[in-house]
């Protein structure tokens, strides 16, 4: 009769409770609630707390199979222990305020490119491969080009807002492949780059070509590739800079007949653009649902943007002062943001000698336009300066991306085929239930692995990927000495890497005496 009681279920689950409850008080219970206490993995230390969290003795004996479990929201288990959580910092002594500080002569820039791509390599390509990472993003894995290019300035805007003839401003000639006129003229996506024979490059060729940046737009097509062009020009500023013309931004049922997508490749330019410059005509001032679609994938890229009012010079200081703060309103509905990127205005065009009787008779707004200019050129020059800044800031936040995405397919991995769901037998449907609740999702994985919820992708793109995944326990689980690595790369490899370049560059520069004065090579 005895033995008939204790094995009895209820007997069974008190008998349980009782030994989790005096293994617990061994194991000793922290008071913060954030912090579960950790339950040592060895044999006879914490063996019947595995067993009880096994058996989701969370709150209780919660044993229907369908009943959905409570994710968890703090702390780790057994399997995260020895995750490091968090995302690891540089070093003060190289934050970006010291960055730009670094002129090119303190710095081999060769050396530095070279070993940001060894370190990509090494420490962040191997993650990204083992998280699906390039599923999910149409960077798709970095080129070596990607470190080598040049500064590339992405010009955005509405057809007839002067794109075409900004480009011909800054280069003082035409370029190969211009058009331009009232109505929309440039319909395809230019590359203007420098070189002494000028000439047109097919997109299919510039495509093919490795050393270029454009590698990666293969991906997007014929499509795309028949209305995309190189302009080779032999102009002095494009020895530093390459330009990025594109076509006028279209409103209503236009947009649609495109053949390509608009705004992924938008997109795709944004990721590998130095500065991206949204240019609007001072009389039309509206803002497509195109553009509207451009504007919020840029979102990511705010400290690259820049706003040009252009074609002011027919307007006198009062209208000018109406139409910029119809602008800024216009724009803070759209960005989202408290603050507004940096406004230029301007009246840039190609011969500007034939358009001096235009100009409204005033000396104070002709001197704002110029001034305004001169600040607009003056950072378009200063962008191969920070060219070492930009790039280590990329790799910086692309690692950033990669890991809070190995985090993100971490949780869900754990959800779906962990102990957490262990009494759910339909694995499809619990993957499909977590994809819907993402946004929730998110919020959980932030807080376990505390990450700052400002890195975590866009809900409705990730999404869109998880659902082409039939089953995502196909991808492989979390190799933690990857995360270790990419750690590694904030907190050592960077500085190491800097002060290394920097110590080159001064080795390289010797002292001659020639004619009793002193020259550097």
């Amino acid at each position: 009769m005895q033995q008939a009681r204790w094995g009895s279920p209820l007997s069974l689950w008190m008998l349980l409770l009782a030994m989790l409850a005096i293994d617990l008080a061994i194991v000793g219970c922290s008071s913060n609630p954030s912090r579960p206490p950790r339950v040592d993995s060895r044999s006879g230390r914490g063996g019947f707390a595995r067993l009880a969290r096994t058996l989701r003795l969370r709150g209780g004996s919660n044993m229907d199979p369908e009943a959905t479990p409570p994710p968890l929201a703090t702390g780790l288990d057994d399997d995260d222990a020895d995750l490091p959580t968090g995302l690891a910092e540089m070093p003060k002594t190289i934050s970006n305020e010291h960055i730009s500080s670094m002129m090119m002569k303190d710095v081999d820039k060769d050396k530095v490119f070279q070993g940001l791509k060894n370190l990509y390599l090494k420490r962040v390509k191997p993650l990204e491969d083992s998280s699906w990472y390039p599923h999910f993003s149409t960077g798709a894995t970095m080129m070596a080009s990607d470190f080598d290019a040049k500064p590339i300035v992405l010009l955005l805007g509405q057809y007839s807002v002067g794109k075409t003839s900004f480009i011909q401003a800054l280069l003082g000639k035409d370029f190969p492949g211009m058009r331009i006129g009232p109505e929309p003229t440039t319909d395809r996506f230019v590359a203007v780059m420098h070189d002494d024979n000028e000439r047109i490059v097919p997109g299919h060729a510039l495509s093919m070509q490795k050393d270029t940046p454009f590698h990666g737009l293969a991906q997007f097509g014929n499509a795309f590739l028949n209305k995309f062009m190189g302009s080779n020009c032999d102009s002095p500023i494009l020895s530093n800079i390459t330009l990025i013309d594109t076509p006028g931004v279209l409103s209503g049922d236009k947009q649609r007949h495109r053949d390509y997508d608009f705004s992924a490749i938008t997109e795709w330019f944004a990721d590998r653009s130095d500065l991206i410059i949204i240019m609007f005509d001072a009389h039309k001032l509206d803002i497509s649902d195109e553009l509207t679609q451009v504007l919020e994938k840029l979102r990511p890229h705010q400290d690259k943007i820049r706003i040009l009012l252009n074609k002011v010079q027919q307007i006198d200081t009062q209208q000018l002062m109406r139409v910029y703060g119809a602008l800024m309103w216009s724009l803070g509905k759209v960005l989202d943001v408290p603050e507004v990127p940096r406004v230029y205005m301007g009246s840039f065009w190609g011969q500007d000698d034939e358009t001096k009787n235009e100009w409204i008779d005033s000396a104070a707004h002709q001197q704002l336009l110029v001034r305004e200019k001169a600040d607009l050129i003056r950072e378009l020059v200063a962008l191969p300066q920070n060219s070492i800044m930009r790039r280590i800031s990329e790799l910086v936040k692309r690692a950033r991306a990669v890991k809070v995405h190995a985090y993100i397919i971490h949780y869900l991995r754990k959800q779906i085929a962990g102990w957490a769901t262990v009494t759910v037998w339909n694995k499809t449907e619990k993957q499909a239930e977590l994809i819907e609740s993402l946004d929730r999702e998110f919020v959980m994985a932030a807080r376990r692995y505390n990450l700052p919820l400002g890195d975590f992708p866009n809900v409705g793109k990730m999404r869109s990927s998880l659902r082409e995944i039939k089953d995502l326990r196909d991808v492989p689980r979390l190799n933690k000495n990857l995360i270790f690595d990419m750690d590694k790369m904030f907190t050592a490899d960077i500085p190491r890497l800097l002060e290394s370049a920097s110590l080159s560059s001064q080795s390289q520069t010797r002292v001659k005496k020639k004619g009793g004065g002193l020259f550097l090579d």
